[in-house]
């Protein structure tokens, strides 16, 4: 399919076929474009869980508000931010930038110093506010990417974060969950997936100047 009948076929998933498995082949895919996915400066403030263990992810529902995607989805992503970004985050992105382009050090120093003084000015709150937003562009990337692969999504805020970091014991790792995205394959009996899109007319959500 091209990428508006992908998009037109995709819709937030309200049952999945829980005896339907993502292929490997396709995780990787999943895993990849979340890595590609584009982040401020380039930091990378943000991970992703893959979970495809049953019993968590059924012991996880419960801290969903009792949303059955996300135990009978083939795997649940758990978009993360890091608690906080640091200066060696940042010395860390520019040596990666260093070895993998050559760049020389003459070239990125500017910018390096620039860019460490302006989050030496942020509060954490400040930091943290910036990665949520960037796991959103992260979600939108993700379920194009999945509806271009015929996987389907079922976009989440409605969970208890506390908890999930909890379980998944997240503190250890210095990381926040944000969102969560179960992805796998319909249902058959998934009532949304005959229903038509609905959506404003083009002219009324598009101003061509």
């Amino acid at each position: 399919m091209n990428i508006i009948k992908s998009l037109q076929w995709r819709y937030a998933c309200k049952k999945f076929n829980d005896s339907k498995i993502i292929p490997e082949d396709k995780v990787s895919i999943i895993k990849e474009a979340f890595n590609l996915t584009a982040t401020s400066f380039g930091l990378q403030p943000i991970k992703m869980i893959v979970i495809k263990n049953k019993e968590l992810q059924q012991q996880l529902v419960a801290h969903s508000f009792g949303q059955q995607q996300v135990g009978n989805a083939s795997h649940l992503l758990v978009l993360c931010i890091d608690k906080d970004t640091t200066q060696q985050d940042i010395d860390n992105c520019f040596d990666r930038e260093k070895e993998i382009r050559g760049t020389s050090e003459e070239v990125i120093a500017s910018f390096r110093n620039y860019l460490k003084d302006s989050y030496a000015n942020k509060s954490l709150e400040e930091k943290q506010e910036s990665a949520i937003y960037q796991t959103y562009i992260v979600l939108g990337n993700l379920m194009t990417v999945c509806a271009l692969e015929q996987i389907d999504t079922c976009p989440m805020e409605g969970f208890i974060p506390e908890k999930i970091d909890e379980i998944l014991e997240l503190d250890k790792k210095s990381l926040k969950s944000v969102l969560l995205l179960p992805v796998g394959y319909r249902a058959d009996d998934d009532f949304m997936s005959t229903l038509k899109k609905v959506r404003k007319p083009l002219s009324d959500t598009v101003i061509d100047f």
